[in-house]
């Protein structure tokens, strides 16, 4: 995985393949000439509000998406991808019946960013992680189930 801009590793590489494995179509990658520069790792979660539990479950009954990560390499930053990216990630999770939002946990310096990509700003978020502290955030998703019957997704 790509080290973030806090300089923290957000999900390790076991980490990854456990959700690539459990739940890939929930993960969106953007490759240039056969190279990963961007991905967003995502798993379902059946509960209002991410908890210490949702960093490492999938719950395959689940109406939400849980965000895990959205990772831009370093040499692809500042350049729109993870905009671009976050935008084509939401648009295939209208494609999936069963997904009515999406939520994600951020660090405070991130909330502008999401928000310009359509989050809103839940709170505080009870999961932590060593010292670090995060806002909760949501994307409805919902609404789009006559549109997705007939859109070719």
């Amino acid at each position: 995985a790509f080290i973030s801009v806090s300089g923290d590793c957000p999900l390790h590489l076991d980490e990854i393949r456990h959700f690539l494995s459990l739940c890939p179509e929930l993960s969106l990658g953007w490759f240039e000439e056969g190279r990963l520069v961007a991905f967003i790792i995502g798993s379902l979660w059946d509960e209002d509000r991410l908890s210490q539990a949702a960093l490492t479950l999938h719950r395959p009954r689940g109406t939400a998406v849980h965000i895990h990560v959205l990772a831009v390499h370093r040499t692809a930053r500042q350049q729109g991808k993870g905009s671009i990216l976050m935008w084509r990630y939401l648009q295939h999770l209208r494609c999936l019946p069963v997904v009515r939002r999406a939520l994600l946990m951020c660090e405070d310096f991130l909330v502008p960013f999401y928000a310009k990509c359509g989050f809103e700003a839940l709170g505080p978020c009870d999961v932590s992680v060593g010292a670090l502290a995060f806002t909760e955030m949501q994307h409805a998703v919902r609404g789009h189930a006559f549109v997705r019957r007939n859109s070719g997704c």
